[in-house]
Formats: C-alpha cells, sequence, structure tokens
C-alpha cells in the first residue's frame, strides 16, 4: 500500500472523495423504525425489551457525544437498526442498544441481568470484552481469540461486534486519518474474513468498501469515477439480458425476479491487483442474479438460459449441490451473451438469497421464528461446525502471531476437501498439493515431509489434489530434515508458505546474511561504485531502517533470501551517501552538454552584486514564485535553493555564507521542474502522459516509472521549462488522462 497514515488526506479533502464515511447516525425518532423492521421479522416479538433497553440506554448514554458531535445513543440505534434489517430476534437487538452501557456508563453488569435476563446480559458482555482489549502486534491476536471463544458461545455475540464495527466505519470521515486507518486495516484483515466466513455478504462488502475508501481514498475515487463514466451503457446492455431472461421465466411459467448484480469497488480493485486484469475486462463482466421459488425451478431455469446462450466450458458450479464452507448455495453459470459478451448468472430461490446476503444471521431469524423466541442451539451448532473447532485449535496455539496467521488462512475461502487415511477432513484452497495438506495436518509434518500416496498410489509432491482424495504423506526420521525451498514454487496456501519461509528465515540466517552481503558487494564492483567507501559507512544502519530491519544483519539477510532487490540496497546507499556530501557543500545541477538549458539564465540576481555566478541547486528546483535562499560554495558561485528546502537547515548552521537573492527572470531562462504522477497501472499510461506532455511543449530530460505490487503506477518527470504559469496548465492536462488520480510538482529530492 503506497499511502499511509501520515500522508492521508485531511478531512475536508476526504469529505469531497468520499462521503459515504461521513454519513450521519439514525435520530431518536428512528425507534419507531427499529420496531417496524423487528415486527417484520418477528410479528409475535417481544417489542417491550427493546423499548425499555432503548430508555436504559438513552438515560446511560445522557450527555455523551460521538466524534461527529451527535449524542451517543445514535450509535447503539444504528448497531440495534443494522442487526434488525440482517433479521434478528428482540433479546440480540436489546443486547445492541445495550452493548456500550457496561463499559462506558455507570451501569453494572449484575444491574443489567437483573433488569434484562441472563441471556442479554450475557451477549453484552460478550462484546464487552472484546472491547476492553486494544489491538497491538500480539494484542491483536489476543482480541481475535476472544472473539473466537465468544463465538462459540453465542455467535451473536459476533454479529453485534460486526454491525458495531459497521456503523463506526460509516463515520470514520469523524476520526483523525491516522486512527481511522488503522481501524480500516484492522477491519479489512479480521472483520470482513470473519463477515465472509459467516456468509453476511452485506456486512462483509460494505466493510471492504469502507476500508478501502478510507486506506486508498484517491484510488476509491478514481475508480468511483470510472464505474460511473461507463454505468449508463453498461445498464443498457444489462437490461437487454434481463428481459431475455424474463422472456424465458414467462415461457416456463416459472415466477422469478431477475436483477444486475452491483459492482463492490473493492472487489474490483481486488481483480486488477490480484489477477492483473485491466478496469475495462472487469467492469465489462456482466453480472445476472436470478432468484425462484424452489430448487426445482432454478434447474429449469438453468436449462433455458443453456439453451439460449452458450456456456463457457468448466465455468458451470453447482453449489446447491455441494454447498460452500458457509452454507451459500446457488448455481453459478458463465454464458456468450448478446454481442459476444461474457455474462454470469447466479440462479438461486429466496431462501438460498437471505442465506447469501445474511447468512449465520439468517439462521438466527428463522431458528427463532421456529421455536417461538428459543434459537435451536443443536441446529445452528451443525451448521456452523467450523465454530467449535477453531475455538479448541485456538487453545492449542501459544504463539499469538502464529494463531492470527494460521486464522487468515482457516477464513479463506476452501474449495477442496480431502480425506486423512483415518477418515479426517481436511479443507484446503484450490490447485493445493500434498504439501498444502502435510503442514494444514501438523507444521513438523510439514517440515519433515518426504513422499506422498493419493488414493493408495505414488504421487509427485506437487501433485494437485481433487475434493475427496484420501491423501497420505510420509516423513523423514532424520532429525536434521527440512523443507525444499522449491515447495515455495506450487504450494497454495498461506499456511504452508509461510511456515516454509519461516524455517529457512530461522535455519538458514547466517548463510543468508552471508549471501546478501555478497552479492551487494558483487553489483557494486560490477558498477563500478566505491566498494570500501560505501560499504564501510552508517548508511547502511540507515538504510535497514527504512526497509523497517531492525539492523543490517537482518538487511543482509532479507537480501539474501530474496525479500528485497540489491540494486534498491544500492540506490538507497549512495542516494544517503549524495546527501550527506551535499550537507558539508551544496549540489549544484551537473550540466552537461545534452543537458544544458538551451542558452538560458538561471532567472536569479544576488543582491548588490549581479555578476556573480548563480546556479539553481538540483535537490529542490527553485522556479519564479518560490521562496529562495542563496549560499555562497567554494568555487562555483552562488547556490540558490528554496527556503523550505531540507538542506537549507544545515546551510543555516553557516549564517555568514548565506547571501540574498532575488528572482529577476528574462526570456532566456529555463528552469527545471520536476512532477509526480499517480496512477492506476494500465496499458498504454506512460505513452499516453508523454504524449500529453509533448503536446503541451514540454521538453523531458529524465523520467523514472515504477509499478508496485497494488497496480499502482509512480512516475516521475524532469523537464525544461521557461515560463512557469504554463506549468499549472501542463498539471491539469495530465489529471485529466484516465485512470490519472494525482500529479503534483516534486519540491525535494
Amino acid at each position: 500500500m503506497t499511502e499511509t497514515a501520515s500522508a492521508a488526506p485531511p478531512p475536508s479533502s476526504l469529505r469531497r472523495l468520499v462521503p459515504r464515511i461521513f454519513s450521519r447516525a439514525a435520530r431518536r425518532d428512528d425507534v419507531d423504525k427499529l420496531l417496524r423492521t423487528v415486527r417484520t421479522h418477528h410479528p409475535k416479538g417481544d417489542l417491550a425489551i427493546i423499548e425499555r433497553a432503548y430508555a436504559v440506554a438513552d438515560k446511560a448514554h445522557d450527555g455523551q457525544k460521538r466524534q461527529s458531535g451527535e449524542p451517543y445513543i445514535t450509535h447503539p440505534l444504528a448497531v440495534a437498526q443494522i442487526l434488525a434489517e440482517l433479521g434478528l430476534g428482540p433479546k440480540a437487538i436489546a443486547a445492541a442498544l445495550l452493548h456500550d452501557t457496561v463499559e462506558d456508563t455507570g451501569y453494572p453488569l449484575d444491574e443489567l441481568a437483573a433488569d434484562f435476563g441472563d441471556e442479554v446480559a450475557m451477549l453484552v458482555d460478550g462484546v464487552t470484552k472484546l472491547d476492553r482489549v486494544k489491538y497491538g502486534d500480539s494484542a491483536q491476536a489476543e482480541t481475535v481469540r476472544k472473539m473466537i471463544v465468544a463465538m462459540s458461545k453465542d455467535i451473536r455475540v459476533l454479529l453485534i461486534k460486526l454491525a458495531d464495527r459497521l456503523h463506526n466505519a460509516r463515520t470514520w470521515g469523524f476520526v483523525p486519518p491516522h486512527k481511522a486507518a488503522k481501524k480500516a486495516t484492522e477491519t479489512l484483515e479480521i472483520y470482513a474474513p470473519l463477515a465472509h466466513r459467516l456468509g453476511i455478504q452485506a456486512i462483509k462488502s460494505e466493510l471492504e468498501d469502507l476500508s478501502f475508501a478510507v486506506m486508498h481514498p484517491k484510488l476509491y475515487a478514481e475508480i468511483e469515477s470510472l464505474v460511473k463514466q461507463r454505468t449508463p451503457q453498461r445498464e443498457q446492455y444489462v437490461q437487454s439480458v434481463i428481459d431475455a431472461v424474463d422472456a424465458d421465466l414467462r415461457e416456463l411459467r416459472v415466477r422469478g425476479r431477475v436483477m444486475g448484480r452491483p459492482k463492490q469497488l473493492y472487489s474490483v480493485y481486488q481483480k486488477m491487483v490480484v489477477r492483473g486484469r485491466e478496469f475495462d475486462d472487469i467492469y465489462d463482466l456482466i453480472g445476472i442474479r436470478i432468484l425462484v421459488g424452489t430448487v426445482r425451478d432454478c434447474y429449469a431455469v438453468l436449462g433455458a438460459i443453456h439453451a439460449r446462450w452458450t456456456p463457457l466450458p468448466g465455468r458451470f458450479k453447482d453449489y446447491i449441490a455441494t454447498p460452500k464452507f458457509n452454507l451459500y448455495q446457488s448455481l453459478h453459470t458463465t454464458v456468450i451473451g448478446p454481442g459476444g459478451r461474457t455474462v454470469e448468472i447466479q440462479i438461486r430461490t429466496h431462501e438460498m438469497h437471505q442465506q447469501a446476503e445474511f447468512g449465520v444471521a439468517a439462521h438466527w431469524k428463522y431458528k427463532e421464528r421456529m421455536a417461538g423466541g428459543k434459537a435451536d442451539a443443536k441446529s445452528v451448532d451443525a451448521d456452523m461446525a467450523w465454530i467449535a473447532h477453531i475455538s479448541d485449535w485456538q487453545a492449542e496455539t501459544a504463539d499469538p502471531g502464529e494463531f492470527l496467521d494460521s486464522l487468515r488462512f482457516e477464513i479463506g475461502a476452501k474449495e477442496v476437501y480431502v480425506f486423512t487415511p483415518k477418515g479426517r477432513v481436511i479443507g484446503l484452497p484450490t490447485g493445493a498439493t500434498p504439501v498444502d495438506f502435510a503442514y494444514a495436518v501438523h507444521t513438523e509434518i510439514g517440515h519433515r515431509t518426504m513422499g506422498a500416496k493419493v488414493n493408495g498410489r505414488l504421487v509427485p509432491l506437487e501433485s494437485t489434489l481433487q475434493s475427496g482424495d484420501v491423501v497420505e504423506v510420509f516423513t523423514s526420521k532424520n532429525p536434521d530434515a527440512g523443507p525444499s525451498q522449491d515447495w515455495l514454487g506450487f504450494v497454495k496456501s498461506t499456511r504452508a508458505r509461510n511456515k516454509i519461509r519461516g524455517w529457512f528465515t530461522k535455519e538458514r540466517r547466517e548463510e543468508a546474511i552471508e549471501q546478501g552481503k555478497e552479492s551487494i558487494a558483487r553489483a557494486m564492483r560490477r558498477q563500478n561504485l566505491p566498494l570500501q567507501r560505501l560499504m564501510s559507512q552508517d548508511s547502511f544502519t540507515e538504510v535497514a531502517r527504512l526497509f523497517h530491519y531492525e539492523d543490517v544483519s537482518a538487511l543482509y539477510a532479507a537480501v539474501g533470501e530474496g525479500h528485497v532487490s540489491t540494486q534498491s540496497v544500492i540506490e538507497k546507499v549512495t542516494a544517503l551517501v549524495s546527501v550527506e556530501e551535499t550537507n558539508t557543500g551544496p549540489i549544484d545541477i551537473p550540466v552537461g552538454r545534452s543537458r544544458a538549458p538551451r542558452g538560458g539564465d538561471s532567472g536569479v540576481l544576488v543582491r548588490g552584486a549581479p555578476d556573480i555566478l548563480v546556479k539553481l541547486a538540483k535537490c529542490c528546483t527553485p522556479v519564479p514564485g518560490d521562496e529562495i535562499v542563496g549560499f555562497v560554495t567554494r568555487g562555483s558561485g552562488v547556490s540558490v535553493h528554496r527556503g523550505d528546502c531540507t538542506n537549507v537547515k544545515a546551510l543555516k548552521e553557516e549564517p555568514d555564507r548565506l547571501i540574498d537573492v532575488e528572482w529577476a527572470p528574462t526570456t532566456k531562462s529555463v528552469f527545471l521542474v520536476q512532477i509526480q504522477v499517480e496512477a492506476l497501472d494500465r496499458s498504454g499510461l506512460l505513452s499516453d502522459v508523454t504524449r500529453v506532455l509533448s503536446e503541451h511543449h514540454v521538453n523531458i530530460l529524465s523520467a523514472t516509472v515504477s509499478t508496485t505490487n497494488d497496480r499502482l503506477a509512480l512516475s516521475k518527470f524532469v523537464f525544461e521549462m521557461g515560463d512557469t504559469v504554463h506549468l499549472d496548465r501542463v498539471l491539469n492536462a495530465v489529471r485529466r488522462i484516465d485512470a490519472v488520480y494525482d500529479v503534483y510538482r516534486v519540491t525535494s529530492s
């Protein structure tokens, strides 16, 4: 991620880019709306307990304010409304209204239990315990541990916590940017995946979009803009597909509802980053959802669609016969629709749609209605058996970091189910191998794996497993046995990959340090750099800090293991040495025959001495309009810096060498300007940027372009310019290029 909390835009900018995170909560008079929502899902529910809970919460939070300036009671009321829309019963709604009273007011838990019963008190206590643990390196894992324990007792505790996080996310715009960015990271790593694991798509999607908006507001705004630009044409095409499907439903005499599937902005971004797809390829993919009455109707509609349009081979998935891990059911197919465009179609019943949107919350809704207000605990436990499994498993994991890493693997989507020789089911990601299987069973088994049998036959360790396979692994008895680095080329699970890397980091650290040091030295010799001078300076310690390593040895080890490239280290070291040399005397612009300004002068005069040689400093490239400072160099005249240049502080330590200078540009004056362009990576981007610069008669002297793993393209251009007023027109023109979300002048190196 290139944007950090410290670089987050100010709230006014965020309000313009992402108005969603500045939303206001429901008001007090919306209690009636809450009661109406609960009555819709639970006609015979006890609404009196909700009214009493609201009265107690309103009194307890009296005088408290949210950071948005609203009365605090609006928060529990909004959380309760989210849960009511999910279909939860009166006791869960009452607990949601009271969830902050024990922690934030003087209302004790024993009094709450006496007023509302043990069930409501247990839910409030569970949420309170989660809130009391603050996030940190290991505390984050402990927080999730408590979540898992609470979930195993009553899943509604986590549902309240998810609703609490969702409403807070809607108001992140009123929180300091660095705190909002931290919360957004937690949400993407923990809360959104848990919502996915529980099958609550409605909460998961909104949490992801809001977190994306906070962490990358400019990217969010750019993708939102791209979506809006293409929406009219897309909606027209979607409607034509819907009309065709409606005609098929009438012919089959099946009552159903056909709709287009909304595009989630974070999902679009993820596909661009993870799959390396272009925006148009993703957004042109049409999604249609069909809701019908029965399972028989689902298959009838599928047959009609395949009769109308040609299905793509290998793109049909029957999640009705074999539901996903979170009980998701639906038929998925992809066809070549009108005009040869690809159309993705989902077919499901209305009950399956409720399950897909609301997950385990839908189970509680139906269980409470069937049991007359009391949940069928045995049925819920059977439906979500993985909760108890993880609860037992987390108690056996001592290291918090290992637990959190393993949990992220556990809550990921598992598409392949294989068996141990004793019949235990192991879930693995699609494309998993026997090595993934071994690490899923136990870390030590993975490390010592030397061979495998699948369905009784010996197979290579890189073989792909299929659902239903019986897998048996053979382990080495050699105490020095360990994994092979080749395994990193084919394992699919995050757990296996991290365990293998961890083993090499621990067992081969000294070897990696030597390899890293040797590879840096070898690269420096190839580039004819002063090896002894560079590697003997303290600059390597500073470079290690820049790469977030604790010492130089850790940096060498990272280079040896391939985590950091040799060239990036050399560039950082040479840049630091150059800055250190600058502090003893200013760096003037190196002027070669091909790079000299075309017969121009500096455009700067020394007050009282107009004939002195003047050069513009390369470190900050000042232009007319900037506040400037002159510094008398040794034998090279006066070097001119911007007043806010990072090197000026060091120069001021020799005040007798500072001199007054002023701008006096002439028609022959030429200035160097450096700009940075930030954009979503796409094909043809660099060509478009250079074309626009050329059209504005910009003479480009140098350009550097880099692309991050997140598909962000960062480009820097240095060019000559005579009239700096022209710069604003150039920046505006570049900003209008498709996928460019920011462009600005760089004033320091």
